[in-house]
């Protein structure tokens, strides 16, 4: 009697593990999730700086850091100037450069995006109508290069 109590006990305790409740979590597929939407991140950022498509220049300068009161400022290859991505209307460029308050203490960082086709006196042109609205801190905006000139 004492053999039978003993060898119906691990049956239950065999049976009692089978039909316990599964406490662990699978987390391969938020893994999976989290990936793919790092990766749709990681491409579509660059993309969100400036809608103007431009081809622009290599240096080797290192990278500024991104401020949030920053006003870019492209030109593509056809000579048409952008703010952030309104296109700005001929003869309006010292109005709207007017209204940046580069003057005042907040003022915001300047970016010039120019494209490599362009002719160099163009962006002098509009750089000449930021100097003269006041705007001091103006960064012009290159492509990496690995090799030196």
């Amino acid at each position: 009697m004492a053999m039978g109590l003993a060898s119906a006990s691990p049956r239950r305790r065999g049976r009692s593990r089978r039909r316990a409740a599964m406490a662990e979590i699978n987390v391969t597929p938020l893994v999976d999730v989290m990936l793919v939407l790092l990766i749709i991140f990681m491409v579509t950022a660059p993309l969100l700086t400036s809608g103007v498509p431009i081809d622009l220049p290599d240096s080797r300068a290192n990278p500024l850091d991104q401020k949030p009161d920053q006003v870019t400022l492209s030109i593509d290859r056809n000579g048409f100037v952008f703010v952030d991505d309104s296109r700005v209307a001929a003869g309006q460029l010292p109005a709207v450069v007017g209204r940046f308050g580069c003057e005042t203490a907040s003022a915001p960082l300047i970016t010039v995006r120019a494209d490599r086709a362009i002719d160099y006196g163009r962006v002098m042109a509009v750089m000449g109508e930021l100097n003269r609205a006041g705007c001091r801190s103006i960064s012009l905006v290159t492509n990496g290069s690995a090799e030196a000139p």
